[in-house]
């Protein structure tokens, strides 16, 4: 039972703030309130002001910040909507728009604060005369994202919540003048498809100019454990058909420097008298101006544009003794592991007046294992196999899905709408027309149904599927049915990393971390605990030592501390105690640094040293 409210008594007064700054009080906080907005809709105040009374603190807050969100809403009075027939009559006809209503009063934008002042119903139908305000749209509740995404009342909230992070990862068409454009990373598809399924949200924003993904045969079965937890199976001659292809724009960028000394860069192409010449090999895609040609194909660690510079320091002693400046080799090479071609090159201006450099690589990215897939409805996956057409299930038509997709990914996540998208889309395919997915008000199953068995079709979307391998029927039936999938921005190409020797760190000697740097995979403590339990000794020797930062460090015996080799005696001496007793021990480095470390902390560490017998 919640607590009675204590009656007000007649001499309280309600404090007034504006914009959370106390102003004064006034005797009623609710009359007031009501004025306001009375005065609000007949445009006397502006229609950005929010009015938000809390009867249980006694406060009225008026509100007028920036960055608030707002929403509109059809106001009502007297359980009756203000959005009259006549008035709508007029929005047809194009007598009155947007503007004309909130001036008149009709619609009203709220923020979250003075939406607890009402009582919002989702249709007319719903109307009582305690209602304040009525939504233009029940599935106004949702963001932008959201609202493009099809049938969300029919999900779970986490999967909706994927579904919108996922959109956003899609690959498609993202401008329209992307030819033009020397963007840092650029990914346009080959042929992609509006939606079968669309809802009021992507027809108004005109997405299908800008379109992300393509209308997949979908059918749900597990095929021979390829399609594992989320795996996916796709038919191998549908992608070279082009299902799925995108092409990647690159571009690499450099500059002349002009360095204080009134030096500067010269891009032109290398001559073997440069420091740091990389050999004749890379440069060989350069024209006379050290600049790249278009249509070159290149592959890791190629020069794109040639670049020299003035030495670090002004004189240079050579090995005959004479002062000479030599150029320094600092051209823009594509980076490892990366190859394409050459798209386009623009020489131009920088914002510094120097000359500037942008060279766009292109390259095809065809779907591959380890690619990742999802639909409009958080059912994401990556690809376990690509299987030729001939050894995929048919339907007794001869349609072979595009994409397998297990069918244990439905029940637990409970993405009924990737469902009716299925049933939907085939049944559209068959009509040829477009269907509405908008939340509450899309178009519902017994339609689906409806079309399908008029054309011939099992009402629910299963067709008994013949197996591609064998030739023979498969005994159960199964769901196929068409959705729209969009591949994204995860591409294993770009993230498979391998290295075997390679560049180390200069502080810790260990290897470089990150596939930009050709840096060694992370062998962390967990995994070394494996190895513990396993009793592998060796082979944690072989991890964390001989392949990491692996040193020899000489020993005194004597007093424990660090030795070194005196070169001009040619003997090993102990700084500490002048001991000649030295011993070569094998460390990791990152020990030596540890023990460096604590002796700037004027802490002398000592080692013991004992025979290995």
């Amino acid at each position: 039972m919640g607590k009675k409210r204590r009656p007000r008594s007649p001499d309280a007064k309600t404090a007034v703030y504006m914009n959370g700054k106390y102003i004064g009080s006034h005797p009623n906080g609710a009359d007031l309130a009501q004025r306001l907005r009375e005065k609000r809709r007949m445009n006397e105040i502006n229609p950005q002001v929010n009015v938000y009374y809390s009867e249980r603190l006694d406060e009225l807050h008026i509100i007028t910040d920036k960055g608030r969100v707002r929403r509109p809403f059809i106001v009502v009075e007297g359980g009756k909507s203000r959005l009259t027939q006549e008035i709508l009559q007029k929005l047809k006809n194009g007598d009155l728009n947007w503007h004309h209503l909130i001036k008149m009063g009709v619609v009203e934008f709220l923020d979250a604060q003075e939406e607890e002042n009402t009582l919002v119903a989702l249709s007319e139908k719903d109307l009582t005369p305690g209602h304040t305000h009525l939504e233009i749209d029940s599935s106004a509740m949702f963001g932008v994202v959201t609202s493009v995404l099809p049938y969300p009342e029919y999900n779970s909230s986490p999967r909706i919540t994927m579904a919108c992070a996922m959109a956003k990862q899609s690959l498609g068409v993202y401008t329209t003048n992307f030819n033009v454009r020397y963007d840092t990373r650029a990914y346009i598809m080959y042929y992609p498809q509006q939606p079968i399924l669309q809802t009021t949200i992507y027809k108004a924003m005109k997405l299908k100019n800008k379109p992300a993904g393509q209308n997949f045969v979908v059918a749900l079965a597990s095929f021979h454990g390829y399609n594992m937890a989320d795996a996916l199976v796709i038919n191998r001659n549908a992608v070279d058909r082009g299902l799925g292809r995108v092409v990647m724009f690159k571009t690499y960028e450099t500059e002349e420097r002009v360095y204080p000394g009134g030096q500067k860069d010269k891009i032109e192409a290398p001559t073997p008298d440069v420091a740091g010449y990389r050999g004749e090999e890379t440069y060989r895609h350069l024209a006379e101006d050290g600049i790249i040609l278009p249509e070159s194909d290149v592959k890791g660690k190629d020069v794109l544009v040639g670049k020299t510079s003035p030495p670090r320091f002004l004189e240079e002693i050579s090995v005959f003794g004479a002062v000479e400046e030599k150029k320094r080799e600092s051209s823009l090479a594509l980076k490892p592991g990366e190859s394409g071609r050459v798209d386009s090159v623009l020489v131009t201006e920088g914002p510094s007046g120097n000359r500037l450099v942008k060279v766009r690589v292109r390259s095809v990215k065809v779907p591959e294992i380890g690619d990742k897939f999802a639909s409009r409805h958080g059912q994401k996956g990556v690809v376990g196999l690509l299987m030729q057409q001939e050894d995929m299930p048919f339907t007794k038509d001869g349609v072979v899905p595009d994409l397998i997709m297990n069918p244990h990914a439905i029940p637990s996540r409970m993405t009924a709408g990737h469902l009716l998208e299925m049933l939907g889309c085939k049944a559209s395919s068959l009509e040829g027309k477009l269907i509405d997915g908008t939340a509450f008000s899309g178009n519902r199953e017994e339609e689906f149904t409806e079309a399908l068995k008029k054309n011939g079709f099992d009402e629910f979307g299963e067709e008994y599927l013949y197996d591609g391998i064998t030739g023979k029927q498969i005994k159960a039936k199964i769901f196929v049915g068409v959705a729209y999938y969009q591949r994204l921005h995860h591409l294993v190409s770009n993230k498979m990393h391998v290295r075997s020797r390679g560049p180390v760190q200069l502080l810790t000697h260990q290897p470089t971390e990150g596939r930009a740097r050709e840096g060694g995979l992370r062998f962390g403590e967990m995994e070394r605990d494996c190895l513990i339990s396993y009793g592998a000794s060796m082979l944690i020797k072989e991890r964390l030592l001989e392949e990491s930062d692996k040193t020899v460090q000489l020993i005194c015996s004597d007093c424990g501390g660090v030795a070194t080799h005196d070169y001009a005696r040619n003997k090993d001496l102990c700084p500490v105690c002048q001991g000649g007793n030295i011993h070569p021990i094998e460390v990791s480095y990152a020990f030596k640094l540890l023990l460096d470390e604590i002796k700037s902390m004027s802490i002398f560490p000592r080692l013991v040293l004992k025979d290995k017998g």
